[in-house]
């Protein structure tokens, strides 16, 4: 395990070379090639599992890398917005003010999502971020739905079907739909809670182009079911998971594409990337 000034320094490292221009195409293989700015409708990022508060982790240092990271992707490239997508913080309550305050060092709006470690009631956690454990929003025309997979006990729970129906419904004529929530509606990964019914409204859902799960701290990838794209992106801290703390990118583009990349800034590279149609 890395010691505390190497951490900082590899941190340090790679914030520098974000700021150096534009950052991601200095990350990435050569291989991978991002479009041009001005075919981008909207680009916006998501990390997950913070674990502010957890004992015997370094959360503010990551956090703090973490923020920095993506202020300079938008000052860089530009991001419309984060989500991030559960764990907050862990299991202490106390611990949610705290978090806030880290998120809100942002230079750019941010959403969130409730996780199993976010052990709080939807009323403190409403009254924290202004939002229910289920909400929806819109941006340039582009839909966001975020769901609820866990009670205020850290319990796994299916969304509430009623609104996930509703909201669905709702923006089946957008042309972009993305879904947000924490714990995946599959038990492919060991840790995610099967919720069939949910599944069934998803692979029904002709314009849903993406959903994004945290959660499970060493995936960074895809899976696909029915022709539905389901995205993770590692870790912003806790004391599992990925050996780099990253985040991922959603570039939504003018010709009807989407493009998500995962990146690992320490390692200064992209990690993946998948293109849906």
């Amino acid at each position: 395990m890395q010691n505390r000034r190497t951490f900082l320094k590899q941190g340090i490292r790679a914030i520098v070379m974000i700021g150096a221009g534009n950052a991601l195409q200095s990350f990435t293989a050569s291989t991978f090639r991002l479009p041009a700015k001005e075919e981008v409708l909207l680009r916006f990022a998501i990390v997950s599992d913070g674990h502010y508060g957890q004992p015997s982790t370094e959360y503010e240092a990551l956090h703090n890398q973490m923020v920095n990271w993506l202020n300079a992707e938008q000052k860089s490239r530009g991001i419309d917005f984060t989500c991030i997508n559960g764990d907050l913080f862990h299991n202490d309550s106390a611990m949610m003010p705290l978090v806030k305050q880290q998120w809100d060092k942002l230079q750019m709006p941010y959403h969130v999502s409730h996780g199993n470690h976010d052990m709080t009631d939807e009323e403190n956690w409403q009254q924290m971020f202004t939002t229910k454990w289920h909400y929806s929003f819109e941006q340039n025309d582009v839909a966001f739905i975020v769901l609820n997979s866990a009670d205020e006990t850290g319990k796994y729970i299916c969304p509430d079907l009623d609104f996930a129906k509703e909201a669905l419904n709702k923006y089946a004529d957008k042309k972009h739909l993305f879904v947000f929530m924490h714990i995946t509606p599959f038990g492919w990964t060991g840790a995610g809670l099967p919720c069939p019914e949910l599944v069934a409204m998803f692979n029904r859902q002709q314009n849903l182009k993406a959903v994004f799960h945290g959660h499970d701290h060493d995936q960074d990838g895809m899976k696909e079911n029915e022709g539905r794209h389901y995205f993770f992106d590692s870790h912003v801290a806790g004391n599992w998971g990925t050996d780099y703390h990253g985040y991922r990118v959603v570039e939504v583009l003018k010709n009807g594409k989407v493009l998500t990349y995962q990146m690992n800034p320490s390692g200064r590279q992209q990690v993946n990337s998948t293109t849906v149609a």
